[in-house]
């Protein structure tokens, strides 16, 4: 709906050019230029020419301030967009945790162990991990919307499968794939937020998305507390339904209301209205001069990011998100042994206590205003001294002026050496929002410095990046219940607060050193 909105004001725009063009046709037979402001006259080469044509117009921008230029939509209507997406990443990153939240009951009617059971869940985060590889060059091709709404309609279609599952075998195969489709939203917003905004506006933009879209994993099991035995929903299977109408709400408004933000589509909908307007076939878009075919793109999609393995800043934001993602989704199985073995409390008062994570991951927004003036700071400098861009390093500000990286293993070496009958329940709780505001300060750092660190090759980067942390929590929330079985919670949660200690000193190194490191990395942008 919303799309054809735009393509409707695309041809109003395209009329208003050629009667431009028709007001001063001698500019453009003359040889002088294109009258049209949105159009670069350009020679084509020798083996493209076709009956005697020897030039083409390219449609760009009519000029810096286009109101079809997603970067000049208003401040009210960018936001919005970018809540849409971070609520479709809210809607799929909750169905990774609801199916956690009630493994007994599927279980026990499947008739299979509760390891076995949270397959359903691993396999869902594996089907993220190979489907983030394939979404980004189908968004880079069709458009943004296009991609999020037919992936969302199929995630949905696997999400009623999975809960009509007869057996286990056909709820792990189904998840996975619904975890494939389901793994759109999570590659494809920061393409959304780069359309839309600015290097400055990212600074609070992003944050914007993760905060909203890193909140699904944390309160599927708060929506599943619903399904839990005695709930209002006594029915594991109502995990799907759940998810299932939420998906349809976000759907319905993704469909109606967000517009597409893909630059290169819009300029290509007008130059196929111009073409149309004029009957000059010269028209033409970048997208369609690119020889980029689909089929080309999804090759240096599968291939570029894992050619990228071996670069040090790759490895180790990686390692850093990885290690985060495991911590973050062996609580999904944890919780019950920390919470509901521990104290006693019910099944579904436990699934609640993941509200503390999300209102720790609430509080990262209270440092958006003086990161912004830190980054509005480093950017006058950055022009004084004559360059265009800022460096990478200042996104690592999260992580770095709040103490992000820091709160993490505090978090939980607190958790784990609280989580004592003996001990209120209010102390482990407090434990898991310092979590929730270092895991999201952790995830805001990382992923906005390998965006600008790689910038054209961010997506590939990007790619990797998501690839190794999904399928690295996939396989830890199978072996999340036997190890916090047989090691405890004290010392489970010990050695992962050891894991993420080793880890802290990185937005240090970086912020210091990264200049360096980047020279190392072959991809990488060098800032002039």
């Amino acid at each position: 709906m919303q799309s054809y909105r735009q393509f409707r004001q695309i041809q109003a725009s395209a009329d208003s050019e050629c009667q431009v063009l028709q007001e001063k046709p001698d500019e453009l037979t003359s040889g002088e230029g294109h009258p049209m402001k949105c159009v670069t006259v350009k020679n084509k080469l020798e083996s493209e020419r076709e009956e005697g044509q020897t030039e083409i117009f390219v449609v760009g921008w009519d000029g810096p301030q286009d109101p079809l230029n997603p970067k000049n939509f208003s401040t009210v209507k960018r936001v919005f967009t970018t809540l849409m997406v971070a609520l479709l990443a809210f809607t799929v990153g909750s169905a990774s945790a609801t199916d956690a939240a009630v493994v007994p009951q599927a279980a026990k009617e499947f008739g299979v162990s509760e390891v076995t059971e949270s397959l359903s869940t691993g396999v869902y985060l594996a089907g993220y991990a190979f489907g983030s590889v394939l979404a980004a060059p189908f968004s880079e091709t069709l458009g943004r919307n296009l991609i999020y709404i037919c992936t969302t309609i199929i995630f949905g279609l696997f999400i009623m499968a999975s809960g009509l599952a007869p057996n286990i075998g056909a709820q792990i195969v189904l998840r996975f794939l619904a975890g494939f489709f389901g793994s759109t939203p999570l590659v494809c917003a920061g393409g959304t937020i780069a359309d839309l905004w600015d290097q400055m506006e990212k600074t609070f933009a992003f944050p914007l998305y993760a905060i909203t879209s890193f909140g699904g994993a944390v309160m599927g099991p708060v929506i599943a507390s619903y399904v839990a035995p005695g709930g209002k929903l006594d029915n594991w299977r109502w995990a799907e339904w759940l998810t299932l109408i939420m998906a349809g709400l976000t759907l319905t408004l993704v469909s109606m209301f967000m517009p597409e933000t893909f630059g290169p589509l819009l300029l290509k909908w007008k130059a196929a209205e111009l073409r149309k307007l004029t009957g000059d076939v010269r028209y033409k878009s970048e997208l369609e001069l690119g020889q980029a075919t689909i089929m080309l793109r999804m090759k240096v999609a599968l291939i570029r990011p894992f050619q990228m393995a071996a670069e040090p800043i790759i490895v180790l934001m990686a390692l850093y998100l990885t290690v985060l993602y495991i911590v973050l989704f062996t609580f999904l199985t944890g919780f019950t042994f920390i919470f509901h073995d521990t104290y006693g409390i019910s099944q579904g008062l436990t699934n609640i206590c993941f509200v503390g994570l999300f209102i720790g991951m609430l509080l990262p927004s209270l440092l958006v205003y003086p990161v912004y003036k830190i980054t509005q700071n480093d950017l006058k400098k950055v022009h004084a001294t004559g360059r265009k861009s800022l460096d990478p390093e200042v996104r690592l500000w999260y992580a770095m002026i709040g103490g992000g990286s820091i709160v993490v293993p505090i978090s939980l070496f607190w958790l784990g050496w609280t989580d004592y009958s003996s001990v209120s329940i209010w102390s482990p709780l407090l434990a898991t929002v310092m979590f929730g505001y270092g895991a999201v300060c952790v995830f805001v750092t990382v992923y906005m410095y390998v965006i600008d660190a790689y910038e054209i090759y961010a997506a590939s980067a990007l790619t990797l990046v998501t690839f190794m942390r999904y399928l690295s929590a996939a396989g830890m929330t199978v072996v999340g219940i036997p190890f916090y079985r047989n090691m405890g919670t004290h010392y489970t949660l010990t050695i992962m607060a050891c894991l993420s200690a080793l880890l802290v000193p990185l937005p240090y190194v970086f912020y210091f050193k990264g200049a360096k490191i980047r020279q190392w990395s072959k991809h990488a942008a060098i800032k002039v």
